[in-house]
């Protein structure tokens, strides 16, 4: 049975639309390092129509020359989530139609090893929502931006989630790492 793993770029107040914003931080080598360890496993990729999107032209020309992860996003199936068939080309490239969680945790039960997810937040969300999520993995910026999008959304109710590990890097950033609570009887 497969894991989801998320992994997000957030803000301290919670803002992860549009990351460009940490551009300003540069890409601490240990980073790449980490986001290594979270996809070495993975066998597949889960992600939003949206974050597909912007993701493909991103990396569907890039080579492992270019980034050591280009092979593993390229390769790797992407299961994509969204009413509306999307409006670029990146395979390998599997439809899941709407969000479903019924269908995701199918996808769970067939696939062997780690499904990795990045961005997407109406997605995660909703994984969060139904349980779905086995690791959720926030590089957290030393930066407030005062307004976007964020992560957890206003009136969601709560998340309650267990630390699994925590790692600091040169740049400020904070790679933490949760998985589900415990359940309580």
């Amino acid at each position: 049975m497969g894991r989801i793993a998320v992994h997000e770029f957030i803000s301290l107040d919670g803002v992860f639309e549009d990351p460009s914003w940490t551009f300003q931080f540069g890409f601490d080598p240990a980073m790449g390092e980490t986001l290594a360890g979270i996809t070495g496993g993975a066998s597949a990729i889960l992600l939003g129509r949206r974050t597909f999107e912007m993701f493909a032209p991103a990396w569907r020309d890039r080579t492992v020359e270019d980034d050591p992860g280009a092979p593993f996003f390229n390769d790797t199936t992407k299961h994509v989530v969204g009413e509306q068939e999307p409006s670029e080309e990146w395979g390998p490239l599997a439809r899941l139609g709407g969000y479903d969680p019924a269908r995701i945790q199918a996808l769970k039960d067939e696939t062997e090893g780690t499904i990795y997810v990045s961005g997407s937040g109406q997605l995660v969300r909703g994984l969060l929502a139904d349980g779905l999520v086995d690791e959720l993995h926030l590089f957290v910026y030393p930066i407030a931006l005062g307004s976007g999008q964020r992560l957890f959304a206003d009136g969601a109710g709560p998340t309650t989630l267990a630390l699994l590990a925590s790692d600091v890097y040169a740049n400020g950033v904070l790679h933490l790492s949760y998985g589900p609570a415990e359940r309580q009887a």
